[in-house]
């Protein structure tokens, strides 16, 4: 089974010589030669680059051999085509935030200018990879979009988004609307691209209550869903939300094929619970990937032994891949997933 074939197949629910595996950020700056590459130009500049992100999003593949390979970009690239002013220093900074309604008013134009690059890149990657590996496109969830449009810098507790959604609902409501739609626009132009899979990041939604997610993160989240191409041969769409464990049940049913749960969760309960009705990808602690690698294989067995009882699983870690983590333990988790072939 070639590693598209197998990735497609567990979201699916449908059954798999062994689980699929990617890592989240795993063309990154644990990597020397992304480094190297990094060393002359920007993040920005990068993703800009088709060829460049391109040959970024193959170089873990190469190392490894990912059943899954994810088109280097960013979640906030879609917003620099809307007329905010978005920089990395590292992180993201954005000049002129959406504090009040005139904000909100100029959030004009199309992703599809700002996404360009990301789509050739995908192209690119299509072209390179055949069936060898699922191409993975993303965006940002409406409410994780949100809190850092909204604030020049995003503050650990998105006070300035917290603070709408209580001062003024209905002016949020409009925002996430907003934001629904350019997270849409941002994936159907990467499925168009010919992106196999589409993951959307809502890392922001483990901050809401129940009650709060279903109101506004869910509701947006929801628009986005149904604006996606649908039916059996549709790309599956997995949905990660960090520190959400009290909302699975809620994502569930949003109408998601895969949810991507972090380290926090426990993989063989929510299995157990949600049964045939989706698909799971996930979830070691990034920062096991320091321990040794019979470790690290330890972990991955028992992961895979939590995930049959899930309708599919797809191994991954709980939230992306630090600078720190060694490249060692990287290759070991997975090549214990691939190895683990011969063990089903």
């Amino acid at each position: 089974m070639n590693g598209r074939e197998r990735f497609l197949r567990a979201a699916r629910g449908q059954p798999v010589d062994r689980p699929p595996v990617w890592l989240m950020r795993q063309a990154g700056r644990y990597l020397p030669e992304y480094r190297e590459i990094r060393s002359t130009q920007s993040f920005l500049e990068t993703c800009r680059a088709p060829d460049i992100a391109a040959e970024v999003s193959l170089q873990p593949f190469r190392r490894f051999g990912m059943d899954g390979v994810v088109v280097f970009s960013d979640i906030l690239l879609p917003l620099d085509s809307l007329g905010l002013d978005l920089d990395f220093t590292p992180g993201p900074v954005v000049a002129n935030p959406v504090t009040d309604e005139a904000g909100l008013a100029r959030l004009e134009g199309s992703v599809a200018e700002a996404m360009a690059p990301t789509c050739q890149a995908i192209r690119a990657l299509k072209r390179e990879l055949g069936d060898r590996a699922a191409v993975i496109g993303f965006a940002g969830a409406p409410w994780t979009l949100a809190a850092y449009a909204s604030e020049e810098t995003l503050s650990r507790d998105l006070v300035a988004l917290s603070a709408l959604s209580y001062r003024d609902p209905a002016l949020l409501d409009r925002f996430l609307d907003r934001m629904a739609d350019v997270s849409a626009e941002t994936l159907r132009v990467q499925i168009e691209a010919g992106a196999d899979v589409v993951q959307i990041f809502d890392t922001w939604a483990g901050m809401l209550a129940p009650d709060r997610f279903e109101r506004f993160a869910g509701r947006a989240l929801r628009r986005v869903l149904e604006a996606l191409p649908a039916g059996p041969d549709a790309p599956p769409v997995i949905v990660y939300a960090r520190a959400a464990a009290h909302l699975v049940d809620a994502i569930a049913a949003l109408g998601t094929d895969v949810i991507s749960l972090d380290w926090r969760v426990d993989l063989a309960e929510v299995a157990a619970r949600l049964g045939d009705r989706i698909s799971l990808q996930g979830n070691l602690d990034p920062a096991a990937l320091m321990a040794p690698p019979a470790e690290i294989e330890r972990m991955v067995a028992d992961l895979i032994e939590q995930g049959r009882k899930a309708r599919g699983h797809i191994l991954n870690l709980g939230h992306g891949l630090q600078p720190q983590i060694p490249v060692e333990g990287v290759g070991a988790f997975v090549r214990a997933v691939q190895e683990s072939a011969s063990a089903q």
